[in-house]
C-alpha cells in the first residue's frame, strides 16, 4: 500500500480508503448494501491488513447507522485508523435549520458524529455538499472553531463545483481561518468532468482529490457488458441511477478496453479501473467499498498493480472528454504557455 500527502497537509492517507455507505443498510441506503457489524468489523480487518489506514463515512449513510458501527466495530483500536465523515443533510428532524452548513447544523452535527462514532475527534470532516444559502465565512468559522477545539483535525469539501473550492479557499486565506485540504469527488474512467475544474484545482492550490465511486456505481466491474442483461443483485437494479450514465455507448467501449486489458494481465478489470485512478493528476486516494468481503478483497488487490503506460494511454484514449470553452482555444493559441494544472486536462489533447 503506498500512503500519500494529502492537499497541503502533513496527513499520509492510504491511497486506497474504506467507504462505510454500506454499513448499516436502512432507508435508500439499502439498495447500496446491508452490512451488519459483523461483517463490518471483518472488512475493517481487512482493509487494516492490506494497509488501508483511513475509513469514510457520512452521518446520513443510514441515517448514522454506518456511524454507529463503525464506532462498535472499532472499539478499542480507534488509534490504528483515521477516521473520515461528512455532514450538509437533514437526518431524522426535518426542522428548517437541520440541513446545510450553517454554524447551527455544522456544530450540532459534528457532536452528534462524534457520539455516534464513540469518539473525541474526527480526523477529516467533509462539508458533504454546497450551501449557496450560508456565508462562507461562517462555514469556515465553525470548522475553525471546531478544528481549534480539537475535534475535527483536518477540513475537507464534497460535491462542490471549482468556483465553489475556491471561494471557500480564498476566504480562508483571507480570514486566516482553517483551509480545507482535500475534496471528495467523483470521478472515474465513465465520467471524467472533475478534469475541467476539479483536478487542475487539486494540482494548483494542492486541494487533494479523493474519489468516491471509482468504479461508476459497479458499471466498470466487468459485470455490464454490451448486448448483455443487466445483471442482477446490483444497485442499479435496484434503481439506484448514481452516477448517470449520458452516453453508454461510450461506456461500453471504456468497459471493452478494461476487459481487455484485464484479461491480459491476469486482473479483473475493477483492479484495472482503480489503478487508472491512482495515476491522475492530483488524485490522492480512491474510496472502495463493498457489499462482499469477496468484492472488497478483490478491490483492495488494486493498490498492488502497476500499469504499464501503453494501458494508461489506452484507457485514456477510449474515455477522454471533449474540451469545452475555453480549453479548447487555450489548446488551439496558448500551448506554449501552459501549467502543470492546465496540462491535467488540455496535456492528453496536444499529442
Amino acid at each position: 500500500m503506498e500512503y500519500r500527502l494529502l492537499g497541503q497537509s502533513g496527513l499520509k492517507v492510504s491511497t486506497l480508503i474504506l467507504g462505510t455507505m454500506t454499513f448499516g443498510g436502512q432507508g435508500n441506503f439499502a439498495k447500496v448494501g446491508n452490512t451488519g457489524i459483523e461483517e463490518a468489523r471483518r472488512q475493517i480487518d481487512m482493509s487494516l491488513e492490506a494497509g488501508v489506514n483511513m475509513l469514510d463515512t457520512a452521518d446520513i449513510y443510514s441515517n448514522g447507522a454506518s456511524e454507529e458501527i463503525i464506532g462498535q466495530a472499532i472499539a478499542g483500536r480507534r488509534n490504528k485508523l483515521l477516521l473520515a465523515t461528512k455532514a450538509r443533510f437533514p437526518m431524522r428532524e426535518k426542522g428548517p435549520n437541520d440541513r446545510g452548513l450553517s454554524r447551527q447544523h455544522l456544530i450540532r452535527a459534528c457532536e452528534d458524529s462524534l457520539r455516534r462514532l464513540g469518539t473525541d475527534h474526527i480526523d477529516l470532516y467533509w462539508c458533504h455538499e454546497w450551501d449557496g444559502l450560508t456565508p462562507v465565512e461562517e462555514i469556515l468559522r465553525a470548522l475553525d472553531d471546531l478544528t481549534r477545539a480539537g475535534k475535527i483535525g483536518y477540513v475537507g469539501v464534497s460535491n462542490f463545483s471549482g468556483w465553489h473550492v475556491m471561494k471557500m479557499l480564498g476566504m480562508a486565506e483571507a480570514k486566516g481561518l482553517t483551509r480545507p485540504i482535500a475534496q471528495q469527488i467523483y470521478y472515474s474512467l465513465q465520467a471524467r468532468d472533475a478534469e475541467y475544474e476539479l483536478l487542475p484545482i487539486a494540482v494548483d492550490q494542492g486541494v487533494g482529490a479523493v474519489i468516491w465511486s471509482p468504479l461508476a456505481g459497479g458499471l466498470l466491474s466487468g459485470k455490464y457488458r454490451r448486448g448483455k442483461p443487466e445483471p442482477e443483485g446490483t444497485r442499479r437494479a435496484a434503481q439506484w441511477q448514481e452516477p448517470p450514465v449520458r452516453d453508454v455507448e461510450a461506456l461500453y467501449d471504456t468497459i471493452e478496453k478494461l476487459v481487455e486489458i484485464a484479461e491480459a494481465r491476469g486482473v479483473t478489470p475493477a483492479q484495472v479501473a482503480l489503478a487508472w485512478l491512482l495515476t491522475r493528476p492530483g488524485v490522492a486516494s480512491v474510496i472502495v467499498g463493498a457489499r462482499t468481503e469477496a468484492q472488497l478483497a478483490d478491490n483492495l488487490r488494486a493498490a498492488e498493480l502497476v500499469l504499464a503506460p501503453s494501458e494508461i494511454a489506452t484507457l485514456e484514449k477510449v474515455s477522454r472528454p471533449p474540451l469545452l470553452y475555453p480549453y479548447w482555444h487555450q489548446k488551439a493559441t496558448a500551448s506554449e504557455r501552459l501549467s502543470q494544472a492546465d496540462l491535467a486536462l488540455i496535456g492528453p489533447h496536444l499529442t
